[in-house]
């Protein structure tokens, strides 16, 4: 199915004219509710086996469609039926972008809100600066590429979820990582979740949809 002019009024993959080809996406709209947002999901490092449809990116989807927002998941450049190449999170900020004008184009007056999980936090993070983002949820944040270069101040409500014994990234790195933020994120350290959060998934959709 190829790109859709309207927003899906149901569950549905097309290909979304990306900057430097057809995106892969998948998008959902909760029924019997009033929808005042869109979430935009990234998933993790492509070159490691992430993509759209990977559990946490899953999870992270059905806590944004039980709190009534739609969803976008969408395929990094390379991967699955998306074209281009990996681009260490340049090009792919560039696909949140164009991805984002088109939801803006459709609901100019509602919000816009954007996650993701490890690679794709640090993208969606990375892409704050360059729209206008309501909130930013981000699990298990590849830390050590915000560290060169810096990341302007993020000051939207921000919500940070690591698992205490991610084996890939390190807890106490993203701990320090925050303390060194203003304004600092909502941190939740879940005990016991890995870097995948087998067993946890239910806690891990429980923090997003408390997030205030």
């Amino acid at each position: 199915m190829l790109f859709m002019q309207l927003f899906p009024s149901q569950e549905t993959a097309f290909l979304f004219p990306g900057p430097v080809g057809d995106l892969e996406v998948i998008t959902t709209v909760p029924a019997n509710a009033e929808v005042t947002a869109t979430v935009i999901i990234c998933h993790p490092h492509p070159l490691y086996g992430g993509t759209m449809h990977n559990k946490v990116v899953s999870a992270l989807a059905r806590a944004f469609h039980n709190l009534g927002l739609r969803t976008v998941r969408f395929n990094f450049r390379g991967v699955g039926e998306s074209v281009g190449r990996h681009d260490e999170g340049r090009g792919e900020s560039d696909d949140v972008v164009a991805l984002a004008q088109w939801i803006q184009s459709l609901f100019p007056t509602e919000a816009l809100w954007l996650a993701g999980f490890s690679f794709g936090g640090f993208v969606a993070a990375s892409t704050v600066p360059r729209l206008s983002v309501a909130r930013l949820v981000t699990v298990a944040p590849q830390v050590s590429r915000f560290l060169s270069p810096r990341l302007p101040p993020i000051t939207c409500p921000w919500l940070i979820v690591q698992g205490e014994q991610d084996e890939i990234v390190s807890p106490e790195a993203v701990c320090e990582w925050v303390e060194t933020l203003q304004p600092k994120p909502q941190l939740v350290r879940l005990p016991g979740a890995g870097h995948f959060f087998h067993g946890q998934l239910i806690a891990l959709r429980q923090c997003v949809e408390a997030f205030k």
